[in-house]
């Protein structure tokens, strides 16, 4: 019988890694007589690509404490996953590590750098970073300008990319007008949006792609220019994706349009069977009309199919680095009494602030009473409750893997108003950064 040298078992966990098969991967790799940087970094990268940041950062952190060697690579990983994960601390600790390893002044590593301290909503951090760097790239620039669009400052993205393409001598990609085009639309900018869409063909010989249209798209449903989106996609030189009729679907959705609704749904139904989040959102589109006939055709279709909604879940960064995870109507976090206690006198501060909860957010067919109830229990409420309940500093951050609603905006928007502390929401749309009682998104998102 053949005996596996380290390299083959290597290639058997790069292999596994790649092919998205992590449990696999963890086997060999325990399994595996000599570890070496390949299969470690085949690991981290691994579990980052495939939306597992805890695993990756604990084999990075593994690896670290053992003192094995640190590249670009491993480095690109562990900063993928503390993006992805939003941990503030975790994030100051891959970025110490790669400065004491001889990569602070990596181009490729410090463009990593700003788009993870973006995403993990430190955007004063990320433009520090951007600023210390020396040398930039277009990769560079591109993740500053994305970074900007997210927290909502379109005006310093747009000023960024005409500093790029003039002083910087930098050409723009693909990327870059994807950031600049998702400033425009979290910002209601549509005529900048249209000048900048037509400068990517016409000045930059960029041919637009379905993710450009899907930002176009975005940026008129937003503006409640729905039929001129609709549109835009019927005239597409390219196939549309699903994350066009998305766009268009969730702007619909914004502006209550359910005959366009159900066209986009209708495409997204046969480009993505499975995925639920379409039939929730049609769902939601119908109900808020009124028109329950069609959400029990649409529930209906999710059982025939076995969809389960994906549940929401928002998570909290302790003092001491622990991400604690709520999931909407959770009782399972050991301090779940004093949080639901705290949010319960917190909501009768607020009442006598002027806020009055947002019960359409709740598109079931339930009592008044009992839509109060549920919105309650919504995850990223828990989450703040947690936050105001062992705060340490004056910012609360959270991040939620969905769409943050009406109701819970408007709740932290008061909470932000009568509390002296700032709160910080990263949404599957963009940030949320609340301050006196206003948040960045100016009511778009």
């Amino acid at each position: 019988m053949m005996v596996k040298d380290k390299i083959s078992w290597t290639s058997i966990v790069v292999a596994y890694s790649k092919s998205g098969d992590m449990g696999s991967a963890e086997e060999v790799f325990v399994q595996c007589p000599v570890k070496d940087m390949v299969a470690w970094t085949a690991m981290v990268t691994g579990y980052a690509q495939n939306a597992m940041p805890v695993k990756a950062l604990e084999v990075f952190e593994q690896m670290a404490a053992a003192g094995m060697a640190i590249d670009e690579v491993l480095l690109t990983g562990a900063i993928s996953a503390c993006a992805q994960l939003g941990a503030v601390r975790r994030a100051a600790w891959v970025q110490e590590i790669a400065e004491q390893n001889g990569f602070g002044r990596n181009v490729v590593v410090g463009s990593g750098l700003v788009d993870m301290y973006a995403k993990c909503g430190l955007i004063d951090e990320a433009c520090r970073v951007f600023e210390g760097m020396k040398e930039k790239n277009v990769y560079t620039y591109s993740s500053m300008i994305v970074g900007l669009a997210s927290h909502g400052r379109a005006n310093d993205a747009i000023a960024l990319f005409n500093d790029m393409v003039s002083r910087a001598d930098v050409k723009p990609n693909h990327v870059t007008f994807i950031g600049v085009l998702a400033a425009c639309s979290h910002a209601g900018m549509v005529r900048e949006g249209r000048f900048y869409f037509a400068q990517m063909k016409d000045r930059y010989g960029i041919l637009p792609s379905a993710d450009h249209y899907a930002c176009m798209v975005d940026l008129l449903g937003r503006a409640g220019l729905v039929i001129e989106a609709l549109d835009l996609v019927k005239s597409m030189t390219v196939e549309p994706h699903g994350a066009v009729w998305g766009a268009l679907l969730g702007a619909c959705r914004i502006h209550g349009n359910t005959e366009v609704a159900k066209v986009a749904a209708e495409h997204l139904f046969k480009l993505e069977p499975e995925g639920i989040g379409n039939y929730v959102l049609l769902s939601n589109t119908l109900a808020s009309a009124g028109e329950w006939d069609e959400v029990s055709k649409v529930r209906k279709l999710m059982r025939n199919r076995r969809l389960k909604k994906d549940p929401a879940v928002s998570c909290f960064e302790g003092q001491d680095g622990l991400v604690h995870q709520f999931f909407a109507g959770d009782n399972t976090h050991p301090r779940t009494s004093e949080i639901k206690k705290a949010l319960l006198e917190l909501v009768a501060k607020l009442k006598l602030a002027g806020y009055v909860p947002h019960l359409s957010s709740i598109v079931y067919d339930v009592s008044e009473q009992e839509k109060e109830r549920l919105l309650m229990g919504h995850s990223e409420k828990l989450a703040l409750s947690f936050g105001l309940l062992t705060l340490a500093g004056s910012t609360i951050r959270i991040v939620k893997n969905l769409r943050i609603c009406e109701d819970c905006h408007l709740f932290m928007r008061f909470v932000s108003k009568v509390e002296p502390i700032n709160i910080i929401v990263r949404d599957n749309m963009r940030f949320h950064h609340f301050k006196d009682g206003e948040c960045s998104c100016g009511g778009f998102w």
